[in-house]
């Protein structure tokens, strides 16, 4: 039975899928290169003791990994098969500094007066929204002066969709131009998502924020739904992520790719 596509519909792909979401991350070396990648950027940022408020947490493998460095995590999800999932590593790994709420990052308001050094998401869980604008003005509210805030999301032009152009795929190739979103689907459910631009992200925040870092996800490298390249053809793959790590920061090619990654600070 395929679920229709109303506001709820992503919370509850992503609830199934909670039980077997580690086992997917684990098995895919791709999605551990773009995480890498991700986290390196957060981190050049983050310090021991800083608090930091993660969206759309899923299972918490990254709030785990930087509660564990020592920031005090608050990791934040909508889907309640994901948020017991986060409850149960709490529970196991129970000395670090490591919170857990139910909590949609359109409503962030509910965190009441709590405020954070950092706000921190992956891998475009925000893609899940059409009203990215109401998530970026409640990271406003909740970022301390001088926090900052990494998020990943999908931009309109993906190379590798694109690309299905050569296969005679079209749909795939101009899916993510429609300004209405496009079908996704997941674990039987189906739903919208929604691209955005940096400059969506730098216009909705606000003009109190520099941008300090941003890189293109993907660009060169297959992107993680193109599981088992790296072992296919090991030697292209490293090529291609050197090469990728050396040019997607560079303007025009830095808003580019399956994703990117942006930090912006927020002035004093």
């Amino acid at each position: 039975m395929v679920v229709g596509m109303g506001s709820n519909a992503a919370t509850e792909a992503f609830s199934r899928q909670s039980a077997v979401f580690d086992a997917i991350d684990a098995a895919n070396p791709l999605i551990s290169w773009v995480r890498d990648r991700v986290r390196k950027q957060a981190l050049d940022v983050m310090k021991a003791g800083d608090t930091l408020l993660e969206l759309n947490a899923g299972t918490g493998i990254d709030s785990v990994h930087f509660a564990q460095l020592g920031m005090k995590v608050l990791a934040t999800d909508a889907a309640p098969g994901m948020v017991r999932q986060l409850e149960a590593k709490k529970q196991a790994l129970s000395t670090l500094p490591l919170e857990v709420r139910a909590c949609s990052f359109l409503e962030l308001d509910r965190i009441r007066d709590r405020r954070f050094q950092h706000v921190f998401s992956n891998f475009g869980g925000l893609n899940c929204t059409d009203r990215l604008d109401v998530v970026l003005h409640g990271i406003d509210r909740v970022l301390l002066p001088h926090g900052t805030c990494t998020l990943v999301i999908m931009p309109r032009f993906s190379p590798w969709e694109v690309l299905a152009a050569l296969k005679g795929n079209f749909a795939l190739a101009r899916r993510r131009w429609n300004k209405d979103g496009t079908r996704a689907h997941l674990e039987g459910v189906e739903f919208r998502c929604h691209y955005y631009s940096p400059d969506y992200v730098r216009h909705h925040l606000g003009p109190g924020y520099d941008t300090i870092a941003q890189r293109g996800l993907s660009l060169l490298v297959p992107p993680p739904h193109h599981a088992g390249f790296d072992s296919r053809w090991p030697r292209l793959f490293r090529m291609l992520s050197d090469m990728e790590d050396a040019i997607s920061h560079l303007p025009y090619l830095r808003n580019l790719g399956d994703h990117f990654v942006i930090t912006l600070r927020k002035r004093g």
